[in-house]
């Protein structure tokens, strides 16, 4: 077993150059590889996404691009790539190349959060829990690890305000690997280090990411035989509650047109589909007064993305009630409740109230990052109680969809996005 576990601290050598060159054309882009002097010894990333698998980082040096009239982020707006040793405030056992991923995206979906304080926690390259707040990161952070208690267990923290006491109280409450925020409040680096092998990044240009929102980045897909495919980054087009479009449709001479959202719906909506640009598809983000109260990730087909997504609700928020109350976890409880009369009575009562609650998923708003091919998606969703939807559109049977909206009592709101959100 010893031998095992050396496997996860075995640091690989790096076998990879100091630099790499690409060539686009007549363009030349420069990376150099980043390393860092740590302990007195030079090391790189300790290892890929598992730990035989040795992997380098490199950060755009030289060069700028422009194609098709869109110029492309140029060098010196490095942000993870750019970590130096002064950044690394505490390395820990020094990231490997799954923490470095996870904060990138987190930073990723930030990008479209900066109107208010928000915090991901991911895990997997994926969010297990968003939050924006007006009461501040603090907040924000509890609501996204509330969300989902149970994941976030080893994920990344990313915030997008200066970390404060209370957030970082709440970072050492729970077992985390990494916190990156654009800053640290006097004395939160203190409270953080406490946790010896928490690596703690301070990355500066967190705070403008305003500026990162409209530039794209050069995308490279590696295939299996070696093969690169280069795609222009995402980049969302939903800005503002203003950005999205009415759900209309018209089939057979018929037009049909979905509720306006409200207010809240829609900028829970706008909040979600900010957090959608970092989930792996198929995806669907069910969130409440700027919280995601579920996310389901990697699906095959969009029905089954819903229940999926429907199932982890109803888990969490049946969990969360047992935690708060018992003290453990769902499944700690689900195991002693085999034997303690008692503690069967407390499951019992408990998932009684979460069917009753339905989850928490009533008054939902929900995001899909593709259109629904037919009604029983959406269907899946109203039956529990969801208030609002926003989705891409396009579909062959949009009209299907906005008459499902339509038939439900309360009737729901539906808006259109006009952009698939895509993450594989």
């Amino acid at each position: 077993m010893s031998d095992l576990k050396n496997m996860y601290k075995t640091i690989l050598g790096d076998p990879f150059p100091a630099d790499m060159t690409v060539r686009l054309g007549d363009r030349e882009l420069v990376y150099r590889k980043r390393t860092w002097t740590l302990e007195g010894e030079e090391k790189g990333l300790r290892y890929g996404e598992n730990p035989d698998q040795p992997a380098a980082l490199y950060e755009l040096a030289e060069g700028s691009l422009t194609l098709g009239g869109v110029t492309f982020r140029g060098a010196g707006k490095g942000l993870v790539s750019a970590l130096t040793e002064e950044h690394m405030i505490q390395a820990g056992k020094h990231p490997g190349k799954t923490n470095l991923t996870d904060v990138d995206n987190g930073i990723n979906m930030l990008q479209y959060l900066t109107a208010k304080p928000a915090a991901l926690i991911l895990k997997h390259n994926n969010p297990c829990g968003a939050a924006w707040s007006d009461k501040g990161i603090a907040d924000a952070l509890d609501k996204a690890f509330r969300s989902d208690r149970i994941a976030a267990f080893g994920g990344a923290v990313v915030v997008n305000r200066p970390m404060d006491k209370a957030a970082a109280e709440l970072v050492n409450s729970a077992y985390f690997e990494v916190v990156a925020a654009p800053d640290f409040e006097e004395g939160v680096v203190d409270i953080l280090k406490k946790r010896k092998n928490l690596r703690i990044l301070h990355i500066p240009g967190m705070a403008r990411l305003e500026e990162l929102v409209n530039e794209p980045f050069l995308d490279f897909k590696c295939l299996a035989d070696g093969g690169i495919i280069i795609q222009q980054s995402f980049r969302n087009r939903i800005l503002s509650v203003d950005d999205f479009i009415p759900a209309t449709a018209e089939k057979n001479g018929v037009q049909v047109a979905a509720r306006k959202p409200t207010a809240q719906e829609a900028e829970d909506l706008l909040f979600a589909w900010a957090v959608e640009s970092g989930v792996t598809s198929n995806s669907i983000i069910f969130a409440r007064s700027g919280a995601t109260v579920s996310i389901g990730t990697g699906e095959q087909d969009r029905v089954g993305c819903v229940e999926l997504t429907v199932h982890k609700a109803y888990t969490k928020f049946a969990d969360m009630l047992a935690f708060n109350e018992q003290n453990m976890s769902l499944y700690e409880l689900k195991l002693k409740a085999q034997k303690d009369p008692a503690l069967a009575e407390v499951l019992s009562d408990i998932e009684a109230r979460t069917r009753a609650e339905k989850g928490g998923l009533m008054g939902t708003s929900m995001v899909s990052d593709g259109f629904f091919p037919f009604r029983d998606g959406v269907d899946a969703a109203l039956a529990h109680g969801v208030a609002a939807i926003a989705q891409p559109g396009g579909s062959v049977r949009d009209h299907e969809v906005i008459q499902a909206v339509n038939e439900a009592s309360p009737q729901v709101a539906m808006v259109f996005t006009g952009q698939r959100s895509f993450k594989h």
